[in-house]
C-alpha cells in the first residue's frame, strides 16, 4: 500500500493523530528521579537525628558512669567548727545548758478593779521598793473616805453630848433627884455612841486601804522587765475579760540571777553543792564568769529524764540578763574556773590536725574538695587543740583527719 501524499485529504488528520499520540504517552511517562529525590532526603534526616541522639545518650550514660565512679571513690567525712573554748575544759568533768532567770521576780498587778490613769515606769527602769508604779481611778473611793471620815465627826460630837448628860444623871441620881432608870438610860446611849464610833473608824481605815490599793506600788527593789498595761486601760486582780489586764508590769531583782542547768539523771552524781563552774554566756561566747552549784532541786523532771541544777555567779556584770541561754562548765572540786579575763583560746578537734610535709594542717571542704590549709598550733587539751594561726571562729573543717584525705581529694559531708 503506498503512503498517503501530503496533499492527500487524510494526510492532515493523520499527522494529528500522531502528534496526538507522542502528547500523551509523554504526559503518562513517571519521572523518577522528581519522587525518589525527596524520599532519599528524609530518609538522611531522620538517620542524622537518630545519629545524633545515640551521641547524646552515649554521652549522658559516659557522664552517668564517671560521676557515680567520682561519687563511689569520695571520702565521707564529717564537719567541725573551730570555737572559742576555756582553758578550764581540761578540768570539767560535765558540760550543761541552761537560761539565765531571776530567782526574785514579780508579775505585779492591781488589788482593784478601775482604769489606770497613770503608769510612771517602762522597761528597763530600776525601782525601789514601795515606789508607785501606777495608779487607777479613784474618785469613788475618796468621797467614800470623805463620807467614813464625816460619820465619825458626827459620831464623836454625839460622844461629848453623851457624856455631859451620862455625868449629871450620876449626880441627880446621887442627890436622890433622879431615878435609876433615867440613869440607866444616859449610860446605854453613851455605850451606844462608843460602838458607833468604832464602826465609824472601821469605815474609815476601809476606805483608806481601799484607796491604797489604787496604787501599784514595787514590792521589792528590781528592774522592770515588760510593761503589761497602758493609760486608760481597765486593770484587775484576775483580768476577767479581753479588756481587762492582770499584771501591770513585771519586775526582776537583778542581783538574784542563777542559771538554771538540766542535768541528765545518769551525770547527776558528778554534781556536788559549791563545787566550782564556768559560766559562758550564748551573747558573749568570750567573757566567762566565775560560778558555783547553789542548789541541786530534789525533784526529776520525768518527761526529760533530768534534774535542774542552779549555778549560782560569785560576780557577774550588766551583760547579763533573764533568759539568756549560757552553757555550763561543771569542774573538778579541787580545780577553780579561770578568771573573767583570760582569753579563750580558738580550738578545733585535735583528730581534725594533721602532719603533710612536716606541717600542721586542717582541711576545709569545698566543691566537695578537700582544701589544705597550713595552721599554727598551741596547747592541747584533752580532745581539743588550741589554734594560734589559720583559722578564725566558725570556720568549718574536716572532724577527722586520715592518710587518705590529701588536698584535693574528693569528699561527701556526712
Amino acid at each position: 500500500m503506498s503512503p498517503v501524499s501530503p496533499s492527500h485529504p487524510l494526510s492532515f488528520f493523520s499527522s494529528e493523530l500522531m502528534e496526538n499520540k507522542n502528547a500523551d504517552l509523554s504526559g503518562l511517562r513517571i519521572n523518577r528521579l522528581q519522587e525518589e529525590e525527596p524520599q532519599s532526603r528524609g530518609s538522611r534526616t531522620a538517620m542524622r537525628g537518630i545519629i545524633v541522639a545515640g551521641i547524646l545518650v552515649l554521652i549522658v550514660v559516659v557522664g552517668y558512669l564517671f560521676l557515680a565512679r567520682s561519687f563511689e571513690s569520695a571520702v565521707e567525712v564529717q564537719l567541725a567548727s573551730a570555737t572559742l573554748s576555756s582553758p578550764s575544759q581540761a578540768n570539767a568533768v560535765l558540760t550543761a545548758s541552761g537560761y539565765a532567770v531571776a530567782q526574785r521576780k514579780a508579775a505585779v498587778a492591781s488589788k482593784a478593779t478601775g482604769r489606770m490613769t497613770y503608769l510612771g515606769v517602762v522597761e528597763g527602769d530600776r525601782v525601789r521598793k514601795n515606789q508607785i508604779l501606777a495608779r487607777i481611778e479613784d474618785t469613788d473611793i475618796k468621797a467614800a473616805l470623805t463620807q467614813a471620815r464625816a460619820n465619825l465627826q458626827m459620831n464623836e460630837a454625839d460622844l461629848k453630848d453623851a457624856t455631859q448628860w451620862l455625868e449629871r444623871q450620876k449626880k441627880l441620881l446621887a442627890t436622890g433627884v433622879s431615878s435609876q432608870s433615867d440613869f440607866d438610860g444616859a449610860e446605854a446611849r453613851y455605850q451606844r455612841v462608843l460602838a458607833s464610833i468604832e464602826v465609824a473608824k472601821a469605815a474609815v481605815a476601809g476606805q483608806e486601804v481601799a484607796l491604797e490599793n489604787t496604787l501599784i506600788r514595787a514590792p521589792f527593789d528590781g528592774t522592770v522587765l515588760t510593761k503589761n498595761a497602758d493609760v486608760g486601760e481597765m486593770v484587775a486582780p484576775m483580768a476577767a475579760s479581753v479588756s481587762s489586764r492582770s499584771a501591770v508590769v513585771t519586775i526582776a531583782d537583778m542581783s538574784s540571777l542563777q542559771v538554771e542547768a538540766d542535768v541528765s539523771e545518769s551525770n547527776i552524781e558528778r554534781i556536788s553543792v559549791d563545787q566550782p563552774c564556768e559560766i559562758t554566756l550564748d551573747a558573749y561566747p568570750a567573757v566567762r564568769y566565775q560560778g558555783f552549784v547553789a542548789k541541786i532541786v530534789p525533784t526529776a523532771d520525768r518527761a526529760k529524764a533530768t534534774v535542774m541544777v542552779k549555778v549560782g555567779f560569785k560576780s557577774y556584770d550588766s551583760k547579763v540578763l533573764p533568759e539568756m541561754s549560757a552553757k555550763v562548765l561543771f569542774l573538778l572540786k579541787k580545780s577553780e574556773a579561770t578568771s573573767a579575763e583570760a582569753k579563750a583560746m580558738l580550738t578545733v578537734p585535735l583528730a581534725a590536725v594533721g602532719t603533710r610535709n612536716g606541717k600542721k594542717v586542717v582541711f576545709t571542704v569545698r566543691d566537695n574538695k578537700a582544701v589544705e590549709v597550713p595552721v599554727t598550733i598551741g596547747r592541747e587539751f584533752g580532745a581539743l587543740a588550741e589554734v594560734t594561726r589559720g583559722l578564725v571562729a566558725g570556720d568549718k573543717v574536716i572532724a577527722a583527719v586520715t592518710e587518705t584525705i590529701v588536698d584535693g581529694s574528693h569528699v561527701k559531708i556526712r
